[in-house]
């Protein structure tokens, strides 16, 4: 598929991007700025031969299907003034609204309950789902790191679920776990506090496994 990752410059966006090219998916990182997106594009690709590039956030909505990427508090003043050109796609949301206290990471309460249901209500001719939650962006990164993870897959229209279950799967490492309508975001996110904690507390890169499934 062709996938464009807005605000993909940052280590989420990175790890994804590096990850779904080296699936044979043609890449866009997106980003404000175009030049640093081609930049961190080419560091990216490092001589091989990926579909890989950099270009504005305009561009990457232009794509198949689209990732948003960006900081959580960032999210709808980045995405909203693309609704135009997201009409009817398929866009992820990886967004954690997530505050650091101390050794801890906590969970914030998104206006509408999750940032995946925030981000509908502000593109709403959008198809959103909420995966990708819970990887860690070093783990994505190092293609080498041996990653292994689930990924919870929710939203609230079922192609749409299914286009993003089959992009997570895809993707080496991972699997895609399809469990529900947008009401489940809430819930995903808020469990990101939780692992991301872990990982500070144990000085570790876990992933979400599921077993009996």
């Amino acid at each position: 598929m062709q996938v464009g990752i807005i605000g993909g410059t940052g280590p989420a966006g990175r790890g994804l991007a590096v990850r779904a090219a080296r699936a044979g998916h043609d890449v866009r990182i997106g980003s404000r700025d175009a030049d640093r997106a081609a930049s961190v594009a080419a560091a990216l690709r490092g001589g091989r031969d990926f579909e890989l590039r950099g270009c504005g956030n305009e561009e990457a909505a232009g794509a198949e299907l689209v990732v948003a990427a960006t900081p959580w508090d960032a999210l709808v003043d980045t995405v909203q003034p693309l609704a135009t050109a997201l009409q009817g796609k398929v866009v992820i949301s990886m967004a954690n609204a997530l505050a650091k206290q101390g050794r801890e990471l906590l969970a914030l309460l998104a206006p509408r309950g999750s940032m995946a249901a925030q981000l509908q209500a502000a593109i709403p001719a959008a198809r959103v789902t909420g995966a990708l939650h819970h990887v860690p962006a070093s783990q994505m990164e190092d293609v080498a790191s041996g990653l292994r993870a689930d990924v919870l897959v929710c939203g609230d229209d079922p192609d749409a679920r299914e286009v993003t279950c089959r992009f997570v799967d895809s993707i080496d490492g991972l699997r895609a776990v399809e469990v529900g309508s947008l009401a489940q975001a809430g819930a995903i996110e808020a469990f990101t506090a939780v692992c991301a904690t872990i990982n500070i507390r144990h000085k570790v890169h876990s992933t979400l496994l599921l077993g009996g499934l």
